[in-house]
C-alpha cells in the first residue's frame, strides 16, 4: 500500500502546513463544506499530524452548519449556504467547538449541478478566524475557481484553504 492516497501537491502542502504551524506553536481546525472533509484528509495524511490538526467538521447541510457550527439561521437564510457571513460563521464555530488558534471554513458550490448566476459552479468562499482575533476583524473572500470538474474544484479549495492555514498567510 502507498503510504499516501491522495495527490501530491496536496500532500506536499499539508506538509508544510504541520511544520509551519509546529514551528509557529499552533493548533488548527477546518470546518469543510464543499471539500466534504479533503482538507483534513490531508493534514492527517501527514505522520504526526496530531501535533497541530486538532478537529475537522463536515459540516454539508446547512442544518448541520446551524446545529454543530452554530451558523445562525437568520445568515443562511439572508445570505445563502454560499457567502462570506456563512464562511466566517463556520470558522468562528470551529474556534467555538475547539481548542484551535486557527480555523479556516471552506464553503462553495463543486458541481457539476448546484450553481447559478450569481453562483457558478467553482464558487468557493473561505475564511480564516484566529482565536482572541477580533471578531469585527472579517478575514473571508470568495474566489470563482475554473470549472474543471467537481474533483477539480474540490482540489482547488483544498489548496486555498490549506494555504490558508500557513501561519505566514495573506489574507484570501
Amino acid at each position: 500500500m502507498p503510504d499516501h492516497i491522495l495527490p501530491a501537491p496536496l500532500i506536499e502542502l499539508a506538509e508544510r502546513v504541520i511544520a509551519a504551524n509546529r514551528r509557529a506553536g499552533r493548533t488548527v481546525a477546518v470546518a469543510e463544506s464543499c471539500t466534504g472533509g479533503l482538507v483534513s484528509a490531508a493534514l492527517t495524511e501527514i505522520a504526526g499530524s496530531s501535533d497541530v490538526f486538532e478537529a475537522g467538521f463536515i459540516t454539508y447541510s446547512n442544518e448541520m452548519k446551524t446545529e454543530l457550527l452554530k451558523v445562525s439561521q437568520d445568515v443562511l437564510e439572508t445570505f445563502g449556504a454560499v457567502s462570506i457571513a456563512t464562511a466566517w460563521a463556520m470558522a468562528q464555530g470551529a474556534l467555538v467547538k475547539s481548542h484551535a488558534h486557527i480555523a479556516v471554513a471552506i464553503t462553495g458550490i463543486a458541481g457539476p449541478d448546484g450553481g447559478s448566476e450569481q453562483k457558478p459552479v467553482g464558487t468557493v468562499v473561505f475564511a480564516r478566524a484566529e482565536r482572541g482575533g477580533s471578531p469585527d476583524k472579517v478575514v473571508a473572500d470568495m474566489h470563482y475557481f475554473e470549472d474543471n470538474g467537481r474533483g477539480g474544484v474540490r482540489l482547488q479549495a483544498a489548496l486555498c484553504a490549506l494555504e490558508l492555514l500557513l501561519p505566514e498567510a495573506p489574507a484570501p
